[in-house]
């Protein structure tokens, strides 16, 4: 049985991820702080035999390490990171020290055990503002955030550590992320929550708030931003490919994650009233800055080199995340 460490797999993303590996009867061990996973997600993944979890910390070697020399680990998925933007702006030093120090670390404890195989947690940001769409893996990158630059950082030391220590890398740069498990069993979760769609979802539930549009003045079809929105059960299956696809072929791969799709900031305010049976109270506002017009992935290197392509809708995306938020506001 193919042994697996993910770091950060009590978090959003991470947890879908580990879900999906456990189903494939891959032996998942998780390592996280919880300070942004959670408790209950590990619990409710403790039912399958082949998980373990160990809660640690990736800015502390001796833990990570210890990990290491504990199991004897044939792949690491690495979700592990601070993620919000707007707080990646005011308050850098944080994310550098976490995302590079941390990813540092686990590298470090790879090479020590002779672990040479890593699918990263990438992002769209490392490319900053578009100058063309669909945004292929041979865009330039320029982050305009320090987000955004820790991931495009973390990529460039593993190709440096591909080159000097033999690790093997798939740096997935995912597009925005959306929904849940089909099934409850997790979803999106974060305190605060700072993501468009669980904000809309959440608002529907309880007390109404007025949103922002921000910016109904760009060339698109209705004057407001296009995104292109990835389903995270879609996402996790592509990291399962992923992970299969290195250890199989023991080649490095940047690989964008998306629908080739865009959809409206307008579009995603309709699909949520459909869903929800509410109405939105909605007010124009300016353009902020650093908004792209579009953004939307390229992903034909995906169905290339992982046989991937995205199966659902982004209605079933906006579904099963309803159906999340009210399983969290019983």
């Amino acid at each position: 049985m193919t042994k697996v460490l993910v770091t950060g797999g009590a978090g959003y993303i991470g947890s879908h991820c580990t879900l999906e590996l456990l189903k494939k009867d891959f032996d998942v061990c998780v390592f996280d702080n919880l300070s942004s996973g959670h408790a209950e997600i590990v619990k409710k993944l403790g039912k399958y035999k082949n998980f373990s979890f160990i809660k640690g910390d990736l800015q502390n070697f001796e833990e990570i390490n210890d990990t290491f020399k504990q199991k004897q680990f044939d792949i690491v998925l690495h979700f592990a990171g601070y993620i919000e933007v707007g707080e990646s702006v005011i308050d850098p030093q944080k994310f550098y020290y976490n995302n590079i120090f941390g990813s540092l670390n686990l590298f470090k404890a790879m090479i020590e055990n002779c672990v040479k195989k890593i699918v990263f947690s990438s992002t769209a940001a490392v490319y900053g503002n578009p100058k063309y769409t669909p945004v292929d893996e041979e865009h330039p990158k320029n982050p305009i955030n320090p987000y955004g630059k820790t991931k495009l950082q973390i990529e460039e030391i593993l190709s440096d550590y591909e080159y000097a220590y033999g690790i093997k890398s798939i740096k997935l740069r995912y597009f925005n992320v959306a929904g849940a498990n089909k099934d409850g069993f997790t979803g999106e979760w974060h305190h605060p929550e700072t993501h468009l769609i669980p904000n809309i979802l959440k608002s529907s539930l309880g007390e109404q708030k007025e949103f922002c549009l921000f910016g109904t003045d760009y060339g698109t079809k209705d004057g407001t931003c296009i995104r292109d929105y990835i389903n995270v059960e879609d996402l996790a299956e592509a990291h399962i490919l992923a992970a299969e696809y290195l250890l199989k072929n023991n080649m490095s791969a940047e690989i964008n994650l998306g629908t080739n799709n865009g959809n409206s900031v307008k579009e995603i305010f309709e699909i949520c009233e459909k869903i929800t049976g509410t109405k939105i109270p909605i007010k124009t506002c300016p353009r902020r800055d650093g908004d792209s017009e579009i953004l939307v992935a390229d992903n034909r290197k995906a169905k290339e080199i992982l046989n991937w392509s995205p199966k659902r809708t982004l209605e079933q995306s906006i579904q099963t995340a309803f159906e999340w938020e009210k399983t969290k506001a019983e």
